[in-house]
């Protein structure tokens, strides 16, 4: 390689590596192929789909290590594969959809990159009526994508010397915390904690009598704060269906989706008995405050509005718990899988269920999302609390003297003047690309200004859910399905290895 664009070597060295494994992984939903062989379209066209598929990223991959020989990489390097690989990974996930399903290759490539990056927007219908192993197969991105499939990879790179910088790259870290020494002990224990808490979902899913395939999509996509359901209509299925169970299935997968929404070291304090982990740092606080306010607000308003609220005030009306009870299960596990962008439903958020407050604040929640460190996208729960203390900052300095000495500390330590600026640049560059894909949205489609901007919402924090209806995203310009896959990448991605991709000077 001329020695203008020297890294290019060892990005496409290691994305082969990365596809290598994906092709092996592709042979997963070769299992349920097996299991509902003649089942709902199971058969030779599924199981040659993800052979061919598994072959496809296999060989390529075999083909750049060989090309491409492995150097030293730096962070700027780890960046630039972390795009890439994530590019080329949701393309070889993309072909099943095609072989199997016969699918446009813009509408697979859209629901792979969905997957990958856990956003959980959807251009497929007819769920309940396909194939198991495609079911199974979106699933199990998501489940990759959850802690990063790319630090799935990571032995991959470890001879090029740049693992600690991949680890970083991917999703940068405001608090680098490790919960032992070593990278690869710390992706260990990371992964039994993630992999132990999808076992656990699968187990009390079967035992509220949730079919076991049902079980292990949604244990799969729920940690992974996902969202694909292997049905149309998402968590509601069960209610419409009248479940037994249907009540205590969405306490369940509320539970779990605060878990995946929670940065895994809170878990492994907690799992080795420092239960101050809960209460102890700035942003698991505002995690839980914003959990009860959110609710609050939004369980009054449909108290309101059922008639429910009012009814403790007005005579000879029996107040029902199955009313109180009902409005707060409907919002409780609408805000939690808004708020870790998971991306369930029980009913449509953008239909007249939900009032004109709950909306609004269903907007603020995309840009919230969950902590640091956990598999939830957003702008993260730590960046708005570092926003927020930055604003009392700058009040306290008016108030004073602009002299005055006034550290922005987190946790009491002070944050760094790089990482301030890396925060609001961050936010500015989020706020520009949900406005952009908003303003595309408006003009390629029939969409109004709050269908138009959620969208973008939805696809920069990787949430799912929005106020445009699963029909009219599937027929949504192609423009703007183009323009929402950038969107769920750059939001998985959090902007900047994107936006390396298109900087000549990053691959020198």
């Amino acid at each position: 390689m001329r020695n203008g664009f020297r890294r290019v070597n060892c990005i496409f060295h290691f994305v082969g590596g990365l596809l290598q494994i994906l092709g092996l992984i592709l042979l997963f939903p070769l299992i349920p192929v097996l299991i509902y062989w003649g089942q709902k379209g199971d058969g030779w066209l599924s199981a040659a789909a993800f052979a061919l598929s598994a072959a496809v990223s296999f060989f390529l991959g075999f083909f750049l290590r060989l090309k491409f020989k492995p150097q030293t990489i730096d962070t700027t390097g780890s960046m630039l594969i972390c795009a890439l690989g994530w590019l080329l990974a949701s393309a070889m996930g993309a072909l099943p959809f095609v072989i199997a399903l016969g699918s446009n290759c813009l509408d697979a490539y859209f629901e792979a990159m969905s997957g990958f990056t856990t956003t959980g927007i959807t251009v497929l219908s007819g769920l309940d009526e396909m194939p198991a192993s495609i079911l199974f197969w979106r699933a199990l991105t998501q489940w990759l994508g959850g802690v990063g499939i790319l630090s799935f990879f990571l032995l991959i790179i470890s001879q090029g010397g740049g693992a600690h910088h991949m680890f970083g790259a991917e999703s940068h870290k405001i608090s680098s915390g490790r919960p032992a020494p070593g990278l690869f002990n710390t992706l260990r224990i990371l992964w039994a904690i993630y992999a132990a808490f999808t076992a656990l979902a699968t187990l009390i899913l079967v035992i509220e009598k949730m079919p076991v395939f049902d079980a292990v999509c949604h244990a799969l996509t729920t940690l992974s704060t996902g969202g694909f359901s292997p049905h149309d209509s998402s968590i509601g299925f069960y209610r419409l269906t009248n479940h037994p169970n249907y009540r205590l299935i969405e306490y369940t997968l509320a539970f779990f989706m605060v878990l995946g929404g929670i940065n895994f070291l809170v878990h492994y304090r907690v799992l080795t008995r420092d239960f101050r982990a809960l209460w102890d740092n700035i942003e698991i606080r505002y995690w839980w405050r914003l959990l009860a306010a959110f609710t609050a607000l939004i369980v009054l308003e449909q108290l309101y509005r059922t008639g429910a609220f009012s009814a403790l005030f007005a005579r000879g009306r029996a107040v029902r718990l199955s009313d109180f009870e009902q409005a707060f299960r409907d919002s409780i596990f609408q805000i939690v899988s808004i708020l870790t962008t998971t991306g369930f439903a029980t009913r449509d958020i953008g239909s007249d269920y939900f009032g004109a407050m709950s909306k609004q604040l269903f907007l603020v929640m995309m840009v919230v999302g969950g902590c640091v460190g956990s598999t939830s996208g957003g702008f993260k729960v730590l960046r708005v609390a570092i926003l927020n203390r930055l604003m009392f900052r700058e009040l306290f300095k008016i108030r004073t003297s602009d002299r005055a000495s006034a550290a922005l500390v987190i946790d009491k330590r002070p944050v760094a003047h790089d990482e301030i600026h890396r925060v609001a640049a961050l936010f500015f560059t989020w706020m520009v690309l949900v406005l952009l894909g908003g303003a595309i949205t408006a003009l390629l489609s029939n969409q109004g200004p709050l269908q138009s901007i959620s969208g973008m919402f939805s696809a920069v924090g990787n949430i799912g859910p929005c106020y445009i209806s699963a029909a009219d995203m599937i027929n949504i310009h192609p423009v703007v399905k183009i323009t929402y896959i950038l969107g769920m990448l750059a939001g998985r991605l959090e902007i900047l290895p994107v936006l390396l991709l298109f900087s000549a000077k990053a691959w020198r």
